[in-house]
């Protein structure tokens, strides 16, 4: 029997290294997205994170896949996106992830467009759209608390998180998908202190299957990144684009990826406002800093989008201030998804950074823009003519209370003992026509400050009271984000609290609208109208309605809400996109807080005059 000689050290080490290098090789074919210090990697090797951001709730499916190719033309290669939860669940366990809420979809569209995708799911996004994101029926709990250990909230979220996993775990980059982090809370630090709970967060995802990567997103300044910032999370910066933003990062002493999470191309518009903008010699030297500083980093906003329907949020400083319609924001790609001169300087200073050998897509084709004819209307009612039954209360109750999550809410009552005086409603949320005995008196508004009214005596003396309330934007930022719609206290008529309420909830959706009694050439007299007319086309494709002729109301095509218009501007025109149309017979309905005549409308292609560019 022949013994086998031991084999040599040399040897050994060989096979070791050989088996070393099999394993290196092997694991870096495997998809990966990790932290090794400071820097990101991509399947093992460095990556430098040049996303934009757009939000895919905000632009009708139909336009992802056009947005996104736009997107990678430019040269980035991600995307972020917030999603609105109270989009996604309307109502408690009921969910909507189909249409415009399909989360899986558009990042699986992202994904073929040859992006990745950061996902930033909240569960509080803010983002100038209504509440936030986070559900309106949360509201209808009376002394409910967000975005901390408030045990209802923290089963909300657990709930809404569980239901994301579902969607996000097949898609992370791990398992072969595009999404690379997901963002834990957003700019929590600049909101409140509750580390329980932003670490509580961190372990529902966990729980539901994903470990990470995670990142946060919170100011530059010590108590924010301190309060919003998370042990093991990548530092996202709002912005971060000099040295010192960094270096307060640094302080943290996390040793993980520090990067800007959200730099401003443009900016957000009130109504009321001049049309923000960010001019394009102020940004490409950030953007240049970024790129010469290998800083990963999102445009926020890539693409803007539009807030259709009753989406848009506010904002709150020593006033309310609501956001306009169009999410336009001065973004690369406008509303309409047209690329800007700031697209092509950004594309320019893009393409220069790309490594070596990339090859961008060439942009798709623009998309057909039409100019609808003018259109007029010769049927009316009066919203008072088609009221639905009310509930009864005491005293006026906020539309959460009545299970109602965005619209118009009417309050009436019958005087007794004072039938004129000094009109006093506290804590209007937001716009609001008084009438007397069905005729109209006036107007509050929030956004003025605006709580009292003068109610002229009358002979006989006035019996019947009517506020016709507006639910704006609710709050999505800062500290008065509990911001419940209608009349959140009470009225007063010269010192005595009115009572013995009738309240008709007006939601003004689709089985609303299709029930209304419209008289042809009979416009109401009181303010307070709908105004219906139709127009035809031939070919379809994306427009403006220019609603520069008419007051302050809601405007609707063929049953989607195209949102909030409003004479004070700066937004005059509607966006309109092409899936929202047919060929044949459009059906238009205005409804107009004032206008008690109808005006035309007409198409346009631009968001802007010319005197407004």
């Amino acid at each position: 029997m022949k013994l086998r000689r031991p084999r040599s050290r040399r040897f050994r080490l060989f096979l070791l290294s050989v088996a070393l290098f099999i394993a290196v090789h092997a694991a870096a074919q495997i998809p990966s997205f990790r932290f090794e210090g400071p820097d990101f990697l991509l399947d093992g090797k460095p990556f430098q994170i040049m996303a934009g951001e757009l939000h895919f709730q905000r632009i009708p499916k139909e336009y992802w896949n056009d947005r996104l190719i736009k997107a990678r033309a430019m040269g980035l290669n991600t995307v972020a996106t917030y999603v609105f939860w109270n989009a996604l669940e309307p109502e408690p366990g009921q969910w909507n992830l189909t249409g415009n809420n399909d989360l899986a979809g558009f990042i699986r569209a992202a994904k073929e467009a040859g992006l990745y995708v950061v996902v930033r799911p909240g569960p509080y996004a803010c983002a100038e759209w209504d509440f936030g994101g986070l559900p309106i029926w949360l509201l209808r709990t009376p002394d409910i608390k967000v975005r901390c250990m408030d045990s209802r909230f923290i089963a909300a979220c657990d709930a809404y998180i569980k239901k994301l996993a579902e969607q996000i775990k097949p898609l992370l980059r791990a398992n072969g998908g595009p999404v690379l982090m997901i963002q834990i809370e957003n700019e929590y630090g600049s909101y409140g202190n509750d580390r329980q709970y932003v670490l509580a967060l961190k372990r529902m995802w966990e729980t539901a299957g994903i470990s990470g990567p995670f990142c946060t997103a919170d100011g530059a300044t010590p108590y924010m990144l301190e309060a919003g910032s998370i042990p093991g999370a990548a530092i996202g910066l709002d912005p971060g684009t000099a040295d010192k933003h960094y270096a307060e990062a640094a302080k943290l002493k996390r040793n993980v990826p520090v990067f800007c999470a959200e730099i401003y191309p443009g900016w957000l518009t009130h109504w009321g406002e001049k049309w923000a903008s960010v001019k394009i010699e102020e940004l490409l030297p950030d953007v240049q800093w970024l790129l010469d500083n290998k800083k990963s980093f999102s445009l926020y906003m890539f693409h803007g989008g539009t807030n259709f329907g009753f989406t848009a949020g506010a904002n709150f400083s020593d006033r309310y201030q609501p956001d306009v319609t169009s999410y336009d924001y001065d973004a690369p790609l406008d509303e309409i998804g047209r690329p800007t001169p700031k697209y092509a300087a950004l594309k320019e200073l893009l393409g220069r950074a790309q490594p070596a050998g990339t090859q961008l897509p060439d942009l798709p084709p623009p998309l057909p823009a039409i100019e609808i004819p003018e259109i007029a209307f010769n049927q009316a009612t009066s919203l008072f003519d088609n009221l639905p039954l009310p509930v009864s209360s005491p005293q006026p109750k906020a539309m959460e209370f009545t299970n109602q999550n965005s619209g118009f809410i009417l309050y009436r009552t019958k005087l007794v003992g004072r039938h004129s005086g000094k009109l006093t409603l506290t804590e209007l949320h937001d716009y609001a026509n008084i009438y007397f005995d069905g005729r109209y008196i006036g107007t509050l508004d929030r956004t003025k400050k605006e709580t009292t009214l003068e109610i002229p005596e009358t002979d006989p003396p006035a019996q019947r009271l009517d506020i016709l309330v507006e639910g704006m934007g609710r709050i999505n930022y800062g500290q008065h984000m509990i911001d419940r719609k209608g009349i959140t206290d009470r009225v007063t008529l010269n010192g005595m609290t009115l009572m013995d309420w009738d309240i008709f909830n007006l939601p003004m959706e689709s089985r609303f609208l299709s029930s209304l009694k419209f008289v042809v050439g009979a416009p109401p007299e009181t303010p307070g109208a709908f105004f219906r007319g139709s127009f035809d086309l031939q070919e379809l494709g994306d427009t403006y309605v220019d609603m520069s002729l008419w007051k302050k109301g809601v405007l609707w095509v063929n049953g989607k809400n195209l949102g909030r218009y409003w004479e004070i501007g700066p937004q005059k025109r509607l966006f309109l996109p092409a899936p929202f149309l047919k060929k044949g017979k459009n059906d238009i309905i205005i409804f107009d807080l004032h206008q008690t005549r109808p005006a035309p409308v007409k198409g346009a292609t631009s968001l802007k005059d010319d005197s407004e560019k």
